[in-house]
């Protein structure tokens, strides 16, 4: 009797869904709590707490909806048979095709739920800023960009698995290093003006400062932009990027409206100075091309088990399918990779919030963390479970804390 491969996935599926269910009950409790967290009172506004208490809750019952239709569909697709049956239908076609019918599949499943999430409830919140006719402009421009850039990806790929030999992993893992280095230097260049306005920061208090800051820890600034994020959200961010001494910072218009004066804005950036300086991202780069070896050499020791492929419907073993079938093996292990990422994540931004204190900005970083909470009308009230499995942040609470004792008066709304 072989091995069910197939419905020992599906009962790890099942199994991941209602442990973070469990985990999304425990935090819809806690969204549901009445009063702000005791260190919170006094430093976020009343009105702040309730907006963001039924944003939350609605954005709440949508992740609920959204996650059982989600787990539904896989359980049924696997169960039925459904990846075999589209194969044979679209007569043993060449991969990129099929990946071209899944493509489509995945955006016409995910498009309602996109349309009810930005246009009911971002909208409904005063989030939302874009267009119908701007949605469907950005998704044609995502779809054009996966039409151009994945037929050589693939196709590199699946010439290494077949002529690769015995060094295939090696060879894969060097294509996907390759072009994580392409992607991280021309995304910023060539993709993302594709969607966002990027101008430069004006010249003025704010970007003296700013240029003050980074050379004061020696980052090489080369070019400081702010993006029009404001035309598609009012939620705001603000990021660096470049490689060695061509290194770039872009604030979001938001940003700059929403924070209160410019030590604010330069408490922010000297925390993402923070993760540049302690090598935070150098840090990440490197576990994420460890996770892609592992990732390879998982996907090269399978591809080849003719009882796997076969449990889940297939007499063949095509390499694009045997790596469909590879993500769905490596569901166990994912809660835990997800965890222990968090875990590294949540003591980086300690570090970069220490960071941001040590450069002289204590007080208004506590501000800003408080002006950006409010802002986004992130939650307050937050389940220490789901926080540790979850949130790559730690709570504001934790933040506050870590920086030192709050200053009420300066960081109110």
């Amino acid at each position: 009797m072989e091995f069910p491969f197939l419905e020992v996935v599906i009962g790890f599926m099942i199994l991941v869904y209602i442990f973070e269910t469990y985990l999304d009950l425990r935090q819809y409790s806690a969204l549901k709590l009445p009063t702000l967290p005791k260190t919170l009172e006094g430093v976020v506004s009343q009105e702040k707490f309730e907006k963001s208490q039924a944003y939350r809750l609605e954005r709440s019952h949508f992740h609920f909806v959204h996650e059982f239709v989600t787990i539904l569909m896989h359980s049924v697709i696997l169960f039925f048979r459904v990846l075999p049956w589209f194969w044979k239908k679209m007569k043993y076609c060449i991969a990129l095709h099929f990946l071209a019918g899944l493509m489509i599949w995945s955006k016409i499943t995910s498009l309602p739920f996109s349309l009810y999430s930005i246009f009911v409830i971002e909208a409904r919140h005063g989030f939302n800023k874009r267009t119908i006719w701007l949605f469907f402009r950005d998704m044609f421009k995502e779809i054009c960009l996966i039409v151009i850039l994945a037929p050589p990806i693939v196709s590199a790929a699946i010439l290494i698995v077949q002529k690769g030999g015995y060094y295939s992993v090696i060879y894969l893992w060097a294509l996907v290093f390759i072009l994580s280095l392409v992607m991280m230097t021309i995304y910023p260049i060539l993709i993302a003006p594709l969607f966002n306005k990027f101008t430069p920061l004006p010249e003025g208090q704010l970007r003296e400062k700013i240029e003050m800051l980074a050379s004061s820890v020696e980052f090489p600034l080369k070019k400081l932009f702010v993006v029009d994020g404001s035309t598609r959200s009012s939620h705001s961010n603000a990021y660096m990027y470049g490689f060695f001494n061509n290194k770039r910072i872009v604030l979001y218009d938001t940003l700059i409206q929403q924070c209160k004066n410019d030590e604010e804005i330069v408490a922010v950036i000297g925390h993402e100075l923070g993760h540049w300086k302690l090598n935070h991202v150098l840090y990440f780069f490197i576990a994420n091309q460890i996770g892609a070896l592992f990732y390879i050499g998982g996907y090269t020791l399978v591809r080849n088990w003719s009882s796997l492929f076969q449990s889940f419907g297939f007499h063949t073993r095509p390499l694009i399918i045997g790596l469909i079938i590879f993500q769905y093996t490596i569901i166990p292990i994912q809660p835990l990779v997800y965890f222990v990422h968090n875990l590294v994540s949540r003591a980086f931004e300690f570090q970069a919030d220490a960071f941001a204190k040590k450069l002289g900005y204590g007080s208004s970083i506590q501000a800003s963390l408080v002006r950006l909470q409010e802002e986004n009308l992130s939650a307050m009230n937050i389940d220490p479970w789901y926080s540790v499995y979850h949130y790559t942040h730690p709570t504001l609470v934790e933040r506050l804390a870590a920086v030192g004792e709050t200053d009420k008066e300066g960081c109110s709304a």
